[in-house]
Formats: C-alpha cells, sequence, structure tokens
C-alpha cells in the first residue's frame, strides 16, 4: 500500500470549512477521521461544521448575491472559463484527493471524475450566455409582454459521497452560472475534493462568499442549511430515504426542491442484441465505481434464449476484474466507501442465498487486501422478482441476473421498482430499441450501452429516483426563477376591462 498519498493535507490543516474564500475550522465541538477504505488506516481528522459555521457560510453567501446575481452573463461566463482552466492545471492534485477518499481506482478518476469535472465547468462557462426566456411579442394586442429568467437567491445543496468532486460540480456549476450564490455540504466522509473545488473558484477570480463549503453531519449541518430561513432553495443527491426527510423540511419553509435520489437501473437484453456487448457492457455498467452509482447496471433481464450464455459470459468476464489497492495502475475496482457500508452489501448478498444462486463472488477477498472494505464482483441469477436484491438498492459490484420470455414481460419488469433513473435496452432491432425508449420509466435510457453521461445531456429520474435535471441548459430551470414582463401599449387612461370593477363601458 502506498503511504503519504494527500498531496493537500498540509493545506488542509486550517480547517474544513471553506467560507467567504478561507478555510476555516468547524465548530460543532466535533472532530470526524477521515478514512482511507482500502487500507482502514486514518488519513485527515477535522474538526465538523456546526449550526454557527452553516449560518455563517449562509451569510456570506446572502452578502456576496447582490453582486454576483447582477454581474452580466459574459463576467459570469468569464469567470467560469478561468474556473476551468484552474481546475484543469490542478487536475492531478483532485484526482489523488479523489481516488484516497473514496477508494476509486485512479484510472477512474483520471479518466472519468476529473475530466468530466473539467468539462461540466467549460459546459457552464458557455450556458452563462444563454439564459434565455420567449421572445417579446403582443399576446394581448394592447401589451408587449416578456420573460425574463432570474437566479433564485442563496442555494443551499447536499452532495453524496459516492462522486464527491462530480457531484460539487454538479451542484455548484449550474447554480453560480445561472447568478445564485451557493453552500455545499459534502459528505463528512469525503470532503476533500469539495473544498478544493471551493479554493480553486477563489484562485480562479469568483468572488468571496459565491462558492462556500461546509463540512459537517447531515442530522447537524445538513438540516439546518436545508431549513435556514435565508436559503431560497435546496438540491439534494442521496438515498430516497433521506430525500424524503429532506423534502419535509424544504417544504416547510416553501423552498424550491431539486431531488436526485437512488436508482435500480435495469438493463434489458433482447434475443436479438450481440451477446459479446451485452456481457461486457453489464460487467462495466455494474461495477463502475464499485457499483456505487445511482445509474449502475444492477438489474439485467435477459430474454431466454440468450439467458445461460449471458450469466456464463458475466460470471467469467467477472472473474477477470482485478479487485485492488486504488493507486496500483493494475487495478480495476476498488474498495467500498467503508467497512459498515461493505458489511452491508455483503448482507445482501448473504440473504439472497436462501432464494437465489450467487454464481460467483460474494466474498470479501482476503490476503493483503483484508484490511481494507472490498467486496468481489459478485452475480446472483434466478431471484424472484419481489426479492430484496431485485428491488432494494445494494449500492455495491452486485449484478442480479433474471429471465424473462416476451418483450412485453421484460419491459414490464423492467419498471416494476419504485426507482427510475436509468436503464438500457439492448437489440439490434431498430423498431425494438424506439418502442423500448418509450416504454421505460426511466430519466435516461441507453441503447446498446450503459452508463455515458455527457455535460449537454440531462440528468434526473422518474418516480422515487426524484425529480429535477442535473447538468445540461435544462439544470437553469432548477436554478432560475421565471418573471412575466408586461408593458402597456396603448397610454390609455381607461382601459376597457376597468369595467369589471367600476363604471360602464
Amino acid at each position: 500500500m502506498h503511504e503519504n498519498r494527500f498531496q493537500a493535507q498540509d493545506r488542509l490543516a486550517a480547517g474544513a470549512q471553506f467560507i467567504a474564500g478561507e478555510l476555516r475550522r468547524g465548530t460543532s465541538g466535533t472532530s470526524h477521521t477521515v478514512v482511507d477504505p482500502a487500507t482502514g488506516r486514518p488519513v485527515h481528522t477535522y474538526e465538523l461544521a456546526g449550526t454557527d459555521d452553516v449560518d455563517a457560510a449562509v451569510a456570506a453567501a446572502r452578502d456576496a448575491y447582490p453582486g454576483w446575481s447582477r454581474a452580466t452573463p459574459g463576467e459570469r461566463s468569464d469567470a467560469l472559463h478561468a474556473f476551468a482552466a484552474v481546475l484543469g492545471e490542478r487536475a492531478e492534485e483532485f484526482v489523488q484527493a479523489e481516488s484516497l477518499q473514496c477508494g476509486k481506482p485512479l484510472k477512474l478518476s483520471r479518466e472519468f471524475d476529473v475530466p468530466g469535472t473539467v468539462d461540466n465547468a467549460a459546459f457552464f462557462a458557455g450556458a452563462a450566455r444563454h439564459l434565455q426566456g420567449s421572445s417579446a411579442g403582443e399576446y394581448s394586442g394592447d401589451h408587449t409582454s416578456y420573460v425574463r429568467r432570474e437566479p433564485i437567491g442563496v442555494v443551499g445543496s447536499i452532495a453524496p459521497w459516492n462522486y464527491p468532486l462530480q457531484m460539487a460540480a454538479w451542484k455548484i456549476l449550474p447554480a453560480v452560472a445561472a447568478g445564485n450564490t451557493i453552500v455545499l455540504k459534502p459528505s463528512e466522509l469525503t470532503p476533500f475534493t469539495s473544498l478544493l473545488f471551493a479554493e480553486a473558484a477563489t484562485a480562479a477570480g469568483l468572488p468571496d462568499g459565491v462558492v462556500n463549503i461546509v463540512s459537517g453531519a447531515g442530522l447537524g449541518a445538513g438540516e439546518h442549511l436545508v431549513g435556514h430561513e435565508d436559503v431560497a432553495m435546496t438540491s439534494f443527491t442521496g438515498s430516497t430515504a433521506v430525500g424524503r426527510r429532506v423534502a419535509e423540511i424544504a417544504t416547510a419553509g416553501v423552498k424550491r426542491l431539486h431531488l436526485e435520489l437512488g436508482g435500480k437501473a435495469p438493463f434489458v437484453v433482447f434475443d436479438d442484441a450481440d451477446l459479446d456487448a451485452a456481457v461486457h457492457g453489464a460487467v462495466a455498467g455494474a461495477l463502475i465505481n464499485s457499483g456505487q452509482d445511482c445509474t449502475a447496471a444492477t438489474r439485467a433481464y435477459v430474454q431466454r434464449p440468450l439467458y445461460d450464455a449471458f450469466v456464463a459470459g458475466v460470471a467469467d468476464l467477472m472473474a477477470t476484474v482485478q479487485v485492488g489497492d486504488p493507486f496500483d495502475p493494475a487495478t480495476d475496482i476498488g474498495p467500498l466507501i467503508s467497512h459498515a457500508h461493505r458489511d452491508r452489501v455483503a448482507g445482501f448478498v448473504e440473504r439472497a442465498r436462501g432464494y437465489a444462486r450467487v454464481v460467483t463472488g460474494g466474498e470479501a477477498p482476503g490476503g493483503g487486501l483484508a484490511p481494507g472494505a472490498y467486496y468481489r464482483p459478485t452475480l446472483i441469477a434466478d431471484a424472484p422478482q419481489d426479492s430484496e436484491a431485485v428491488q432494494a438498492e445494494i449500492f455495491g459490484p452486485v449484478l442480479v441476473v433474471l429471465p424473462f420470455d416476451s418483450d412485453d414481460e421484460g419491459l414490464r419488469l423492467a419498471n416494476d421498482t419504485p426507482y427510475g433513473l436509468a436503464a438500457s435496452a439492448w437489440t439490434r432491432d431498430v423498431f425494438r430499441a424506439g418502442w423500448a425508449t418509450r416504454e421505460i420509466q426511466a430519466g435516461c435510457v441507453w441503447v446498446n450501452d450503459h452508463i455515458p453521461i455527457l455535460s449537454e445531456m440531462p440528468h434526473g429520474g422518474y418516480k422515487a429516483s426524484g425529480y429535477g435535471k442535473d447538468m445540461s441548459a435544462y439544470s437553469f430551470e432548477e436554478y432560475t426563477q421565471i418573471k412575466h414582463v408586461m408593458y402597456d401599449n396603448t397610454a390609455v387612461a381607461r382601459k376597457d376591462w376597468h369595467r369589471t370593477v367600476f363604471g360602464r363601458r
């Protein structure tokens, strides 16, 4: 195992709260130790944010809002272009910190998380100039109407631990591009890259207070942030169960609310699919980020003529996936986020042995990997549709495979969970593909692929997976409010409609 991998540790000794352009110590009176999930060793201890820190961060964002919201689209665009450049210059620092705190293989951080975040920043730098409403027109005949798209105010966002850097970007970039200021609470398990992201924003010239980070627990700092009277909008990414609690607090204050919640993505393989492509797509789609991805392929429904060959092919390919130290270039997947989460995933698999067949995996590796939170890629076959392995979000390197007969049955089973975040359909028939993309109830449906995302395209769910969109120009619908402006064109003192209140026509 590698030592001294956290290059920014000395800098973050000043504290894990980033408020009004500077790092500060938390005031909750409680400390938290970030643990390297690959080794189980402590990496960094910091003071958690308390309610006073949240108040200070919200005050900083509120003070910065008038100036930032009145900046021209070009000025905000220039600042975000500079931000993207700083992120690119500091890319390797982000790679190291993200892999350490999350257990991500270097190749995932280096080829996916970090370049995707730089691209997001570049996209929103351009999008900041395109906050458009409806064109002006005389819709009543006597008036000219137009629509203004305006920022909302201070946004309070909460991001999860599975993609800390990308989630910070997905929350912060559209909000500030639209003219809002923001306070982000990352998971207390993974605060490093959110803090580095805010530092980069300041280095790029974004005014102090536009981007603020409070690193604290959900029950303390998180709930206080969501309920804060000066926070006009809440954006939350995480589990559906916690999302319900966030909604309760936010709606009590009549705040704008954006929720990106859990998923249980179906992977539907029709009998005319390219079997080799489907097998490789399933293994990659199920195991990315050790399966800790709300869009990961978790339920493969395979039409019966291909079922046995698919199960055998996935099992064989999973057995070749290299589990190991995230900082070893040969590693394909790293550990889960914590030992507690590893044990939760293992519990799902152990219970599944009572009603299904564990084809491969289903155990934690020993030897040199034993101290880490590792779990082997696991394939479960023949589980009943109503079993917890099929219905619940396991959030680990576990794929469940079930057969189906008719096309109707396959799509019905794909829709038969509370979730609707992502899905994929595998077929060579264009009509079958078109039908599947129409019928599957999910915010993203891939055809003959699973997982790719783009800055230009929206990400968000149906049903219990939440509502609202991250990325793309559609995200501005979350972070702006619409104002209708109407001008009288007649210069007539007594309007015709006044007769409904006084006088005769």
